[in-house]
């Protein structure tokens, strides 16, 4: 089998018309004809040598080779070579691979390629270009893989010896694998490089397309490859080496996306802490992490202040370095006022009082040049350290490789099939620092060279504004998210019908919120799930395909999923059956940073994560999430665990309830609600519960607030309500577990 490239097809033609007795099968990827280059490239091809040595640092980047190279190349070979009579002479099975953005070549030069060769069958990849087989690996890997496999047995005899691993096997081992929607791949292969080759990849496929749009400024994928480019300079100014960590403190701007990927090609390793964490955990999270350098915002210098102040406690501080943005290095002057006035950090406090070791961004950029610097970064190098939410246990820090942040990237891409490559526009209001915004609202749409439509933070009906001017087609979110703008006074006039697919995590998706806004907008609104440790998305629901109400979905391609048991962990259980969900995949974690003991608790060596949640698979292998594990309490006996969820739903069913989340403390359950204006009262809620309960899941205490309190992207922080509980108890003496009745507070 022959594989060739451009003008390595026209290598590979010569060999088959030469040899066609060793030729079985040839294979063209943007081959044409004839190599009659297009304008711009045969003008620059023109020049003398010594002329394009000179334009050398200039054009390089449209160029394969040394210009003077190609010079070479292009007048003796490749304007000479003329292929048109050798296809008419190949007599073996051909396949032309293309796109349809080919520049380099005019376009009937290997459009016709096909149509000239006997037995040649065509497969267009869509929107990619000369590059395709790197641009669009996916496709052009299984075009080939149904090429090759075009016998009289096929892919279905499960029989052949030569493919022990066939699909049927697979979805035999896979059940969810049947309802996956078409042109979604069962498993994907996964480029070893690192994860800043993503936005390398998309400013060369689509280099003036707007890869950003913020408050009005449009940023182009080659400016924001320039920009990143003069960061990671200017961190390797500042002595940042391979390895070492850099931390972003800042919400959705322009400099967090041009942060975090100039972090990774310098080498080093970006550290997310969000931009409402206090300034003990800051410090804490930089001492653990031993953070060299910080990026963060003008406004929010009062609190690094209190770092700095913090860290200069102890004998030896890690940090030596502050970079500071301000709000109006990419906006607008006129919008920068509304900008800074949405932020929550103030900024009355001047950061050049901060010390010489403290730097203003734009300056430090303006030195460096816009080139790319080549660190060797390996694929399985450490390039994020995340902090989990904290809603059960203290928060650790979850260190991910550039091949799990890549893998994860590519594999909810796929997810979406139906996504155009270069076409989209996601909105992206969940932040970037969580773990579930930076796979959905970053690393996808670049993956997908689409526009990322930065909100810096999530206000309704500036939100609904921002849909109607911009007309976002992607919109990763919460459920709360999607609640809040369907419940909006007048929302039909703000055009969100142009919303064609969201993916809902990080909380349960309710059937009601879901159909009202699938409504709306006659797109797709699917519940997924996911968690930091994995990347994090493991599971998703198909956008076309079978949904089922209260379900996570199905594990994403190259995923494995399974529950076990709730005891050892290990065991699998019988589907149906309530354990603990366990996952596998390309997208799991290193380790926790600097804690061995904790990593060891869910990750085995063969590569399973524990979760920490208990779930259900049915048999078409569905999952359910029923509760945290750690949420969970025993009324009765140790072997017979009651779940929130138990109580939760009933609860949900009240009309005047909005909200409710239930805890378990001392094996008895306390519920918090948040109430619609026509609050109920507890008696009526105690009577609904007797209906609907057994005795032991009856809420013991029903205590009505105005809000949860909850992580940066809206899961309530179950551990703050039960020590909310236990300063209760010290404040009232109504609150009485023993007596078995509820009260209102």
């Amino acid at each position: 089998v022959l594989v060739g490239h451009s003008f390595g097809g026209a290598i590979a033609t010569e060999f088959t018309v030469a040899h066609p007795e060793r030729v079985e099968r040839l294979i063209l990827i943007a081959t044409a004809g004839e190599f009659q280059l297009n304008p711009l490239y045969r003008l620059l091809l023109r020049f003398p040598k010594r002329v394009l040595s000179t334009l050398g640092p200039f054009i390089q980047k449209w160029l394969s080779a040394p210009p003077h190279v190609m010079h070479s190349w292009y007048h003796n070979n490749l304007s000479k070579w003329n292929g048109w009579s050798l296809f008419r002479s190949i007599d073996v099975p051909t396949m032309i691979i293309h796109g349809h953005q080919d520049r380099v070549f005019a376009k009937p030069l290997f459009e016709e390629v096909t149509r000239v060769i006997p037995k040649a069958e065509e497969i267009n990849v869509g929107a990619s270009g000369h590059l395709v087989m790197l641009e669009r690996r996916e496709a052009v890997n299984r075009a080939i893989q149904r090429f090759l496999d075009a016998t009289p047995s096929t892919w279905r005899d499960v029989s052949r010896s030569d493919m022990p691993t066939s699909r049927d096997a697979l979805v035999n081992k896979r059940n969810w694998l049947s309802y996956y929607d078409e042109g979604v791949p069962y498993t994907i292969a996964v480029p070893r490089v690192p994860l800043h080759y993503l936005i390398r990849t998309a400013a060369n496929r689509f280099p003036h397309h707007t890869c950003i749009l913020f408050e009005g400024k449009r940023i182009s994928y080659r400016r924001m490859a320039h920009e990143i480019n003069r960061f990671s300079r200017a961190l390797r100014s500042l002595d940042v080496d391979k390895g070492d960590r850099v931390m972003l403190l800042l919400p959705n701007l322009p400099q967090m996306v041009i942060g975090f990927f100039g972090t990774l090609e310098a080498g080093a390793v970006a550290v997310f802490s969000l931009p409402t964490t206090d300034a003990e955990t800051l410090t804490n999270q930089i001492r653990d992490t031993g953070t060299k350098v910080i990026l963060t915002l003008d406004q929010f210098t009062p609190i690094i202040q209190k770092v700095m102040d913090n860290l200069n406690k102890f004998e030896s501080s890690p940090l030596e370095h502050v970079i500071v943005s301000r709000t109006s290095d990419y906006v607008s002057l006129t919008k920068n006022t509304g900008l800074r006035s949405s932020l929550k950090r103030t900024d009355h406090f001047p950061f050049t009082s901060l010390g010489s070791n403290v730097h203003e961004y734009r300056q430090i950029l303006a030195n460096e040049k816009r080139s790319a610097i080549e660190i060797d970064v390996s694929s399985e190098d450490p390039a994020v350290i995340q902090f989990t939410g904290g809603t059960t246990a203290a928060p650790k820090g979850v260190m991910l490789s550039h091949h799990s942040l890549l893998a994860n990237a590519l594999q909810t891409r796929h997810w979406m099939p139906q996504a155009v490559e270069g076409k989209e526009r996601f909105l992206c209001v969940i932040p970037f620092s969580h773990s579930y915004g930076l796979t959905t609202g970053l690393n996808v749409p670049v993956a997908l060279g689409a526009t990322l439509i930065l909100k810096s933070k999530f206000e309704d009906e500036d939100i609904l504004k921002t849909i109607k001017k911009y007309h976002p087609t992607i919109f990763p979110g919460v459920p709360n998210m999607y609640m809040t703008i369907k419940d909006f006074p007048g929302v039909r006039k703000y055009g969100i019908e142009s919303i064609k697919a969201c993916i809902s995590g990080s909380a349960p998706l309710p059937v009601e919120v879901q159909e009202a806004f699938e409504k709306l907008t006659r797109g797709r609104l699917v519940e997924g799930y996911g968690l930091t440790e994995a990347g994090p998305v493991t599971h998703a629901n198909p956008l076309e395909g079978l949904r089922k109400v209260g379900c996570i979905g199905i594990p994403l391609p190259s995923t494995e999923s399974r529950v076990v048991d709730l005891i050892d962990g290990q065991q699998e259980v019988k589907t149906g059956q309530i354990g603990e969900l366990a996952v596998r995949g390309p997208q799991v974690m290193l380790e926790y940073w600097n804690n061995p003991a904790e990593t060891k608790k869910i990750l085995s060596q063969d590569g399973w994560l524990l979760t920490g949640d208990v779930a259900q698979m049915d048999a078409e292998g569905y999952f359910r999430i029923i509760a945290r594990k750690a949420d969970m309490w025993y009324p009765d006996r140790p072997d017979d665990p009651a779940f929130p969820r138990d109580v939760e739903e009933v609860l949900f069913e009240v009309p005047q309830i909005k909200e409710v989340a239930v805890v378990g403390i001392a094996n008895q359950p306390i519920a918090f609600v948040i109430a619609h204006k026509d609050r109920p009262k507890t008696e009526a809620l105690t009577a609904y519960c007797k209906r609907r309960l057994p005795p032991k899941l009856v809420p013991r205490i029903i205590i009505f607030v105005d809000d949860f309190p909850r992580t940066f992207i809206g899961k309530v922080i179950r551990r703050e309500l039960a020590r909310r509980y236990e300063q209760h108890k010290k404040d009232s003496v109504d609150i009485d577990l023993k007596d078995g009745t509820l009260r209102q507070i």
